[in-house]
């Protein structure tokens, strides 16, 4: 299960709550090889030896990505953007298994385990642009979370783009930041907007149409603690079930009682109402 921007910000957010203060005591790697041969952790895993005496300042999140700001110029990021857990335990019993576990010196534990692509990172704040994801998220683009986010300068980014939706809204180029395959599904459906739709072709009310399902879908995922297969840093699993998706296979719209679909397009499937999107 993807984290995109509404589960990173909650698990932010929880972080900042719990981990600020803390003073990290030691770290271990374990079932790293292969993240490791294709760039998900450090080339140089010693550079995780800075975590070591650390104190957490703060947590933030943008995007897709969480950053553990500490203190003597040292940043932990983390981005298990394509599937994963970071958790948070109380006791040093019963810990699950992770890719990267640190100790605090009041004995509690963060640990975090990749089960897609992400990345797990320790950097220096002078080092942080050369973190991809970090320097993707971390960005001038534009935060369907933020105050910035407003039906004029959402659609003054959209209505000169002569690309496909999922490109607009998904990826290194979208127009917008945190949102990946399993958001998009959701929003083009909810604002009746096919995906082989072009941004420069959509009219005012379609435009506004999706600008207002982008809002919803990520505060609704906020208020309901995430997708209902995400688990927060508690344990606790969301309860937000997206109006289209894979849950939507060999099931009828809701709205018009028409088989759903799935095709393939920009490098995945997508299932959408063949009938209510246009």
């Amino acid at each position: 299960m993807s984290i995109e921007l509404p589960e990173a910000s909650i698990l932010a957010d929880q972080m900042d709550e719990d981990l600020v203060g803390k003073v990290i005591e030691s770290y271990l790697l374990r079932d790293y090889e292969r993240l490791h041969r294709i760039g998900f952790l450090n080339k140089d895993l010693s550079d995780f030896d800075r975590l070591t005496g650390r104190k957490i300042e703060a947590v933030t999140s943008r995007g897709n990505a969480i950053r553990v700001k500490l203190d003597n110029g040292m940043n932990l990021i983390l981005a298990p953007e394509y599937g994963g857990r970071i958790l948070y335990h109380s006791s040093r019993e019963n810990v699950p298994k992770f890719h990267l576990r640190v100790d605090f010196i009041d004995g509690t534990i963060l640990t975090t385990r990749l089960t897609s692509m992400g990345l797990i990172y320790a950097v220096r704040d002078n080092e942080l642009d050369r973190v991809y994801v970090y320097k993707r998220d971390f960005s001038e683009a534009l935060s369907p979370s933020s105050q910035e986010f407003t039906h004029e300068r959402f659609s003054e980014l959209l209505s000169d783009k002569n690309r496909m939706m999922k490109s607009l809204l998904v990826g290194k180029d979208a127009a917008v930041v945190g949102l990946s395959n399993s958001a998009f599904q959701d929003i083009i459906y909810r604002a009746g907007i096919h995906p082989k739709r072009k941004g420069s072709d959509l009219n005012e009310d379609e435009l506004y149409a999706l600008y207002e399902a982008i809002k919803l879908v990520v505060s609704d995922r906020l208020r309901l603690g995430g997708k209902d297969q995400f688990i927060d840093l508690y344990g606790n699993r969301g309860s937000y079930l997206p109006a289209m998706g894979p849950n939507m296979k060999e099931e009828n719209c809701p709205k018009c009682d028409t088989l759903i679909e799935r095709i393939q397009h920009g490098g995945g499937h997508v299932y959408l109402c063949p009938k209510c999107q246009r």
